[in-house]
């Protein structure tokens, strides 16, 4: 790999840090999601998580961290995330739709009080689309960690979390840092 392209991806990602740590609408975001999540695993409520590709990845490691630990000793806390299941996604997809494959999960495995993180980089994924759709139905908190101007699931989300770029890999790193921030605040609550 040359050194400028090297070179081109750090600036890129720092420069995009350096962004949103200076805006406070993002940083607010980040906060409201932390509190929502804390609050609804002190009630004894659960966080359902759900993304595609590299999201698919990111959900996981969410769910690893909280039901494992992320940084400190604590006890294991209940989070689902939706893309593990293969047997499940390819019975949805086929028996309904690609688009269902999330939720059609949510409307069996959740309940009110739970929280529904959507993980979207474009912020149009079809089939999270879908899930917040459910999750607002029935009346669960939804999180949405998204970018490209946060598409139609910042509209329809409770707490959406937008990037603010449009390359892929830029809008990934900062939400391994969003989930890692999260994962700092239930730390501390736990």
């Amino acid at each position: 790999m040359s050194i400028d392209l090297t070179v081109k991806n750090f600036s890129e990602s720092l420069e995009l840090h350096e962004i949103i740590v200076n805006d406070r609408n993002f940083i607010d975001s980040v906060s409201d999601a932390s509190d929502a999540i804390v609050g609804a695993l002190k009630r004894g409520d659960k966080i359902i998580i759900a993304g595609n590709g590299g999201s698919a990845a990111d959900s996981q490691h969410f769910v690893a961290e909280i039901v494992g630990r992320f940084q400190k000793e604590r006890r294991g806390l209940p989070a689902i995330a939706l893309s593990t299941n293969t047997s499940s996604i390819t019975a949805l997809a086929n028996d309904y739709s690609y688009d269902e494959i999330f939720s059609r999960q949510l409307l069996a495995l959740g309940t009110e009080g739970d929280i529904f993180f959507g993980i979207s980089t474009s912020g149009k994924s079809p089939n999270i689309l879908s899930a917040f759709r459910v999750a607002n139905e029935m009346k669960l908190k939804t999180i949405g960690l998204l970018g490209k101007g946060g598409g139609k699931c910042a509209e329809i989300c409770d707490i959406p979390i937008v990037v603010p770029h449009n390359i892929t890999a830029r809008i990934q790193e900062v939400h391994i840092l969003v989930i890692h921030t999260i994962c700092a605040a239930v730390d501390e609550a736990f």
